[in-house]
């Protein structure tokens, strides 16, 4: 049954919006494009805004997530912005580069890192999983093909046996490496018998704590208190789901022909992983040192990438109106929302002419505060304004002809940016990392400056018991 315009008056939920926008007839068209299999080309036009995020929320559901591939890093973080706030966040991955500004600098990012290899673990076999979003510069860096994923993977569970020992040993074979101290992805640490490991499967590190040969708990911690954080029941351990030097495959060919793939622009997409694949690697960057030097031995090969692309289905998307060839088209009547600059005698004429026209006024924001604030400001103004609050938002508004919906960012009323997150803050802290580097060139014994208490010494890491849980701290 289609949400009525008597529906809309009161506050909604972003996914009743997305309901709204797109009705039975629209949603249908959308089921049986996809369905037909002879469509291998198909396009959507008239988009604007955030409309695309809110019509392929409305796919059906597959055997495996879509791909869709944005133009650039920023195009992607909206694009997973927007799926994240109309869908569960669990549902929607983003696959980013490996590395910090151009591959051909070699500045491996670890949590960066971490995101790709949470897509090769639940590609193919998390159901949950709907879609995942990139972009031609990560599209061009390599993977890890299925099998050697797999052998590169280690497993542990709670209550099941391992010997300590060798599972040092076979996580330095994956290419871990031990320190004292873990603070970043690809590290582990044994102290007596508690492992301490942080894989790039998961955006925090893993405490495993051993009684003889058998694992009594596993927990998460957080590097920066020591602390624990929650029990899991087992874990997957992974040193890099990215490929070593010349191995490897493209996501297209891992994610398998069988996947359909959402792009913004195809012909950008080809040109920009050529362009990767013919970058030289920095002169400064190799002087500098502490880089990947090896990093342009991992980008894919361009014809290759070509033709797995030309083999798989694919939906276009078009902002605005398009003439290229397709083997089935949906047609959308969208425009941006206007540009107000805080200006309300323009926003209400504005908001008037669109309520004279038949449309409702949909104002998406994530603070309740700058709703009851706009409402203020037209009663204020006097302005008898009817419009639906929305408490989420999106990147960009839009006015949508077909659905008579005027769907609008109060950022963009107030001229505020809006900035997406790619979830990979945990594993990021530039000044952690710093100071767990230099504590590891402490040793046990020296003198140390606490800021609150003054000259001690250093004890290294002692185990303690906190409200009765056991917990590592570190001992002055």
């Amino acid at each position: 049954m289609e949400t009525t315009k008597a529906q809309l008056q009161g506050e909604m939920s972003i996914g009743t919006l997305c309901d709204a926008l797109n009705g039975k007839a629209r949603v249908n068209a959308l089921k049986k494009m996809i369905a037909q299999s002879d469509n291998r080309v198909m396009s959507i036009d008239g988009l604007a805004g955030s409309a695309a995020a809110m019509l392929l929320s409305r796919l059906p559901q597959l055997e495996k997530p879509y791909l869709i591939i944005a133009n650039d890093l920023d195009e992607a973080g909206y694009m997973y912005n927007d799926l994240c706030q109309i869908n569960d966040e669990a549902s929607v991955l983003i696959f980013p580069s490996g590395y910090k500004r151009d591959i051909k600098y070699g500045q491996i990012d670890a949590p960066q890192q971490i995101l790709r290899t949470e897509v090769l673990n639940r590609f193919h076999t998390d159901s949950h999983l709907r879609w995942v979003v990139t972009y031609p510069e990560a599209l061009a860096e390599k993977v890890a093909d299925r099998t050697t994923l797999e052998q590169s993977t280690l497993t542990l569970k709670r209550g099941g046996s391992a010997d300590l020992t060798e599972t040092g040993k076979r996580l330095r074979e994956l290419g871990f490496g031990e320190v004292d101290y873990v603070y970043e992805p690809g590290q582990f640490a044994v102290r007596g018998s508690i492992l301490d490991v942080y894989s790039f499967s998961n955006e925090m590190p893993y405490r495993v704590d051993f009684f003889g040969d058998d694992i009594e708990t596993i927990r998460t911690f957080n590097v920066e208190t020591q602390l624990s954080d929650a029990d899991v029941d087992s874990i997957s351990l992974v040193a890099g789901g990215d490929s070593d030097r010349s191995a490897g495959t493209s996501l297209l060919r891992y994610a398998g022909a069988d996947t359909i793939v959402v792009c913004r622009d195809a012909n950008y997409l080809r040109q920009r992983v050529k362009a990767v694949s013919e970058e030289e690697m920095s002169s400064n960057a190799i002087i500098a040192g502490d880089t990947d030097v090896d990093a342009l031995q991992k980008v894919v090969d361009p014809v290759d990438f070509t033709m797995a692309f030309d083999a798989m289905r694919r939906i276009d998307l078009h902002y605005g109106e398009s003439r290229a060839k397709a083997d089935a088209h949906i047609h959308l009547h969208c425009t941006p929302q206007g540009i107000y600059h805080k200006n309300f005698d323009l926003i209400s004429s504005s908001f008037k002419d669109f309520l004279s026209k038949g449309y409702t006024i949909l104002i998406l924001s994530d603070s309740a505060k700058q709703i009851e604030r706009l409402r203020a400001i037209f009663d204020d103004r006097a302005d008898e304004i009817r419009f639906t609050p929305v408490l989420r938002t999106v990147h960009e508004g839009f006015v949508d002809a077909d659905a008579k919906l005027c769907v609008f960012t109060d950022h963009q009323i107030f001229d505020r940016f809006h900035k997406y997150s790619l979830r990979s803050d945990k594993a990021r802290s530039g000044k952690l990392a710093m100071s767990l580097k230099e504590l590891n060139q402490i040793e046990v014994g020296d003198y140390i400056v606490h800021e609150d208490h003054g000259i001690g010494r250093f004890g290294g890491l002692v185990r303690t018991s906190i409200n009765g849980t056991p917990q590592e701290m570190i001992k002055l």
